[in-house]
């Protein structure tokens, strides 16, 4: 039975097996994707400025605070930090992807890495890591898979937020509950619980005092490099410390492969 499923993979045309391969993150971007159009939409963005920024961003959790400070009236300055600073992130999944790049042209490597995000990434580092005859021409086709099913759910998105009136208050409470939502699956300790807090207080206090979102920006800076700080120390100092420990995560499983990383 395993020989005739490896037989009929070898068969397989090779758009089968790229669309195989990106299948999970595909159906997953439909719904995520839809709702980021109509919320794009509701910010301003119309169908073409809605395919640039799917195009050229190609990250959900970007385009989501792209649409939440829009809707806000920040400042371009305020969300190309935010961006700069959210996007980050990316040098470091790219750095780990390097090693299965080798001897691919400059021009390769920069359409790769601008076609990268987190599910893509998450996908093609396990198939490098189980399936020595996966390529980098593969992988890059995996993404640029992702990338279709992305950009069309958020046109489609956008052709349905513009038939039909949103209101932008519906906008922000939709966008606040995404945010937490995301900090809910990242509470794996009692540091970062207390860093989000701290995080939530800096950004209050610094909106306040300079009267604009770029508070966002300096609050996310101070409340990561103290978070940053007080883990080194306390990974030094006390290695055991029931502040590392971790905790079980919403689906009620210790979360010990992000633990032992």
């Amino acid at each position: 039975m395993g020989k005739f499923a490896e037989r009929s993979d070898a068969d397989a045309p090779y758009w089968k097996k790229i669309l195989d391969a990106s299948l999970p993150v595909d159906l997953s971007y439909i719904p995520i994707g839809l709702a980021c159009g109509i919320l794009l939409n509701a910010s301003g963005f119309n169908v073409w400025t809605t395919l640039m920024v799917s195009v050229m961003v190609f990250s959900g959790g970007a385009q989501f605070l792209i649409a939440s400070l829009l809707a806000t009236n920040a400042p371009m300055l305020s969300v190309l930090l935010m961006m700069f600073f959210l996007e980050l992130r990316y040098a470091l999944l790219g750095s780990s992807l390097s090693k299965y790049l080798h001897h691919q042209s400059l021009g390769f490597t920069m359409i790769f890495a601008a076609s990268m995000n987190d599910e893509n990434y998450a996908l093609n580092y396990l198939k490098f890591s189980t399936d020595k005859k996966f390529t980098p021409k593969e992988a890059l086709h995996v993404e640029h898979t992702t990338l279709a099913f992305w950009t069309v759910s958020n046109l489609i998105g956008s052709l349905i937020g513009s038939a039909i009136n949103i209101d932008l208050t519906i906008v922000h409470f939709a966008l606040t509950a995404l945010f937490l939502y995301m900090i809910v699956m990242q509470l794996k300790n009692r540091l970062i619980i207390v860093i989000c807090i701290l995080a939530g207080f800096l950004a209050a206090f610094f909106m306040v005092l300079t009267k604009s979102t770029l508070g966002l920006v300096i609050s996310t800076l101070v409340a990561s490099f103290i978070g940053f700080m007080v883990e080194a120390t306390i990974r030094k100092h006390h290695p055991k410390s029931g502040w590392l420990k971790t905790m079980k995560n919403p689906a009620g499983t210790p979360d010990e492969d992000v633990d032992n990383e």
